[in-house]
């Protein structure tokens, strides 16, 4: 099985298996249960994931796969809420229903790590390495390598800021909160890491 097919494999199941947790809880879901859900052999869901609640992991890597993917391709001259508002306005013209609906199923799963140790565990494995990206980015655009201290703490900062949004929008959009109350989403993202890194990062780089 090639890689590409696999990670696609692991994508599927991981759906399924959300979907599950997010209707009957994690202890009310089998991994029997996940397997039908798939049109899978059990067999081959553990050949794929060590347990029924690691099934989660890949699609709540998806809720931070869009962010990594917009900071990797932060043009210097952008401020970060230019740059996200440009890539969500592009996103949401664009996203696929499948993917529109990976964003509902992440934001359930970390609302569901309240209760749930090990998928809290899933999500704060992506924001890790959410945060080594962060790393590469800040680094870059301070002109430092990144390994550097501040770099990193910068990093660590930004990372949590960007968690702490994310966890605060999407239990409030479960709650029932409209979205149009979260129009503002990038400069809230944008205000939070300039906060948290006390006006290192956000801002256009001078050319």
């Amino acid at each position: 099985m090639s890689e590409q097919r696999r990670h696609r494999l692991r994508l599927e199941i991981s759906r399924e298996a959300a979907r599950l947790f997010w209707k009957q809880g994690v202890d009310g879901t089998s991994g029997d249960q996940i397997a039908e859900a798939v049109g899978l052999s059990t067999r081959t869901i553990w050949r794929h994931f060590r347990s029924k609640e690691s099934c989660a992991e890949p699609i709540v890597a998806q809720g931070v796969e869009w962010e990594m993917t917009t900071l990797r391709t932060w043009p210097p001259h952008l401020s970060l809420e230019e740059h996200f508002a440009q890539e969500s306005e592009r996103f949401g013209q664009a996203a696929s229903d499948t993917e529109r609906a990976d964003t509902v199923l992440s934001v359930q799963m970390v609302r569901l790590g309240d209760d749930e140790p090990a998928i809290r565990t899933a999500w704060l494995m992506a924001c890790d390495e959410l945060e080594r990206e962060l790393a590469q980015i800040v680094g870059k655009r301070l002109d430092l390598p990144a390994d550097d201290l501040q770099v990193r703490l910068h990093a660590a900062a930004a990372g949590a800021a960007l968690r702490v949004v994310n966890e605060h929008i999407g239990a409030a959009l479960l709650d029932g909160v409209p979205a149009s109350e979260f129009a503002d989403a990038s400069a809230r993202i944008a205000n939070a890491v300039r906060t948290a890194t006390s006006g290192a990062v956000g801002d256009p780089i001078a050319s």
